[in-house]
């Protein structure tokens, strides 16, 4: 069994801020990074800005944990060739802007930016990928560490501990089958459903927090305003790809036509050649004449 609930992209936006439901995200970060999640806070983010486009393309959520690091979870909905990009501008915008002028550089706070997309980002056959940074000798082919007493006084292990960690998740390329907890939260950003034998750390608090018929008035006609946006844009899109589909086709029918008249062929051959009318080959044919 299991049953439709809010979108998590919406609930980050209105419900998930509140940190009665804290639980929710400190569960999908847990089963993410596979250790227990503490968030202390929620920090400003880009979400409360007014525009349309940021309403419905894009939703992020910037938090701070028990560990002092920053964690950024944005959810994007439509394709955009330049994400990569983005996600790299996000992460050091979030470093800047949260370490105060005039302190020491070891203060700056680890940034582990969390990137959720519904559309296919980049060449690879995985749906989940995290990203750090490990410096290699280019001789020597060593990996880069912290000394004894780097590790003491900052605190860290390794080097790529210091630097913007990523982690990227491609949903829609999950084959909805859940091997494992982090599995059932990928089936649930995708589906917007937990089924009863669930057992990832938040999905079954999500279940009572996300259900769409405990929203008051107000949050339901949000929500389903948000959903309509989405399916408009969702339209909007697949109508620019097909116009251009059509653009391709009906250029290269002409393409075709011309090299027909070109050739000697009459106007019904080439007609049914490339299903055009008559009137519009005599159209093309004078057109060669100019």
């Amino acid at each position: 069994m299991s049953k439709k609930l809010i979108r998590f992209d919406w609930a980050i936006k209105r419900l998930l801020r509140n940190k009665a439901n804290f639980v929710v995200l400190e569960g999908f970060l847990s089963e993410l990074l596979f250790e227990n999640i503490k968030i202390e806070r929620i920090l400003e983010s880009e979400s409360n800005q007014d525009s349309d486009t940021d309403k419905f393309n894009r939703v992020d959520i910037l938090t701070q944990n028990s560990k002092n690091e920053l964690l950024i979870i944005e959810i994007q909905s439509t394709y955009e060739i330049d994400y990569f990009h983005r996600m790299a501008y996000g992460a050091s915008k979030s470093l800047a802007e949260n370490h105060t002028l005039g302190t020491k550089y070891k203060e700056i706070k680890k940034v582990i930016s969390i990137h959720i997309v519904y559309f296919d980002l980049g060449q690879g056959q995985d749906y989940i990928y995290k990203g750090k940074t490990d410096f290699i000798g280019i001789h020597q082919k060593d990996k880069l560490g912290l000394s004894e007493k780097q590790k003491i006084t900052f605190v860290k292990d390794q080097v790529s501990d210091i630097f913007p960690e990523f982690y990227l998740l491609k949903v829609n390329q999950f084959n909805d089958i859940a091997k494992d907890t982090l599995d059932e939260w990928i089936y649930f950003l995708k589906n917007s459903e937990v089924k009863d034998n669930f057992k990832a750390k938040g999905l079954q608090e999500a279940g009572q927090v996300l259900d769409i018929m405990r929203l008051d008035k107000d949050d339901q006609y949000g929500y389903n305003r948000y959903m309509d946006s989405l399916s408009l844009k969702a339209s909007e899109i697949f109508t620019l790809q097909t116009e251009a589909e059509f653009k391709v086709k009906e250029h290269n029918t002409f393409e075709i036509a011309l090299n027909c008249i070109i050739e000697g062929f009459d106007d019904l051959t080439i007609s049914k050649i490339t299903k055009l009318t008559v009137e519009k080959i005599q159209e093309l044919r004078n057109s060669l004449k100019k």
